[in-house]
């Protein structure tokens, strides 16, 4: 008898304790399915439509003057007389700076003096010729020496021209690395001459856009520290794709008659492809990066529907969608990373921004 009420003891503590589990499971799954079809979830959701878009990436470069050179002298020599002030504008021929030549003066003053000896000494052969009392060869080796004078004094005249720099091109000049009694050599930097009416944007554009730039084209850019946007004009494209890092690179002229674009300065350019019409934007944050592409939620009855789509352009707040979703769908932007297929939603329209 004992033991028949023990096992009856038994048999109701397991089954109490199984009816339990199953009480707490169906809770579970009723608590479940209320999230997916009962309570639905607050989110923000805007109606799909088109407009004109300015197709557009957003780049990096670089300003550079239109031109630049740096001064050196192509003679060595002491630097004698300088005719110019850091930081001032100079105009395209103007002397810049003197080497001294007094050591050339005296070569060019003994190649004149040596020409007249050979001239002299021409003269003198050519009239005896004339009278057949030298011979055709003694005559061209007097016309010769003559003619090797003329050229040492070409020469010399040559080289004193280059004791005088000028400026070849007006332009502005930098810092002076150099001073009055300095002793120069070709390698001896002087000072910076730099051309900044205007100034090249150079910047490159990744190969998949590279059809897309056409001379002629159009660009903006902003500068740091400075929220005024500019524009420049493409010039110059080159031959050929960079194959190390798969970019072409282009070249902008802008205006900078105003000096408020400073050389070497980084630019954040916005190079516009094209315009396309009737395109569909959708904010970023509604697009879902997956491993097979990205998708979207749509709102279908009141219920989250997940759709693949294909992305072109992105901007700072929107993408460019291609294919997948059409003017009118409702497509949601918020909350979409806890989202599932069936999801019960209770939607909130917001106007496109």
């Amino acid at each position: 008898m004992k033991r028949v009420v023990i096992l009856a003891l038994l048999l109701f503590t397991v089954g109490g304790m199984i009816g339990y589990r199953l009480i707490q499971n169906n809770k579970k799954q009723e608590k479940g399915s209320n999230t997916s079809f009962g309570a639905p979830l607050q989110v923000k959701g805007m109606i799909v439509s088109n407009s004109d878009f300015n197709n557009s990436i957003q780049l990096s470069g670089s300003i550079e003057p239109n031109e630049q050179v740096d001064l050196k002298s192509e003679v060595s020599g002491v630097a004698e007389k300088i005719f110019f002030q850091e930081g001032s504008n100079v105009a395209a021929g103007q002397t810049l700076l003197k080497v001294n030549d007094a050591e050339l003066q005296a070569q060019l003053l003994q190649a004149k003096t040596k020409v007249s000896l050979t001239s002299e000494n021409e003269r003198r052969a050519k009239l005896l010729i004339a009278k057949e009392a030298i011979s055709k060869e003694e005559y061209d080796v007097a016309y010769a020496e003559l003619r090797s004078a003329q050229a040492q004094v070409q020469l010399v005249v040559a080289q004193i021209q280059k004791t005088t720099i000028k400026a070849p091109f007006s332009g502005k000049i930098g810092l002076r690395y150099i001073s009055p009694g300095t002793y120069i050599t070709p390698a001896t930097p002087i000072a910076k001459l730099v051309n900044s009416q205007q100034v090249k944007i150079t910047f490159a554009v990744p190969e998949k856009y590279a059809t897309q730039v056409k001379k002629g084209g159009k660009i903006t850019f902003t500068v740091s520290g400075n929220s005024k946007s500019y524009t420049a004009e493409i010039y110059a494209i080159e031959t050929q794709i960079e194959v190390t890092n798969r970019t072409l690179q282009v070249r902008a002229l802008a205006d900078n008659s105003h000096a408020e674009l400073i050389p070497g300065s980084f630019a954040n350019i916005e190079l516009i492809l094209d315009v396309i019409e009737k395109a569909l934007l959708v904010p970023t944050e509604a697009v879902i990066p997956i491993q097979n592409g990205k998708k979207v939620f749509l709102a279908k009855n009141g219920k989250a529907k997940s759709v693949f789509v294909t992305t072109g352009t992105r901007t700072k707040d929107d993408i460019l969608i291609l294919d997948g979703i059409q003017v009118g769908d409702t497509l949601l932007t918020s909350g979409v990373m806890s989202l599932k297929d069936d999801t019960v939603v209770n939607i909130v329209l917001t106007p496109k921004k």
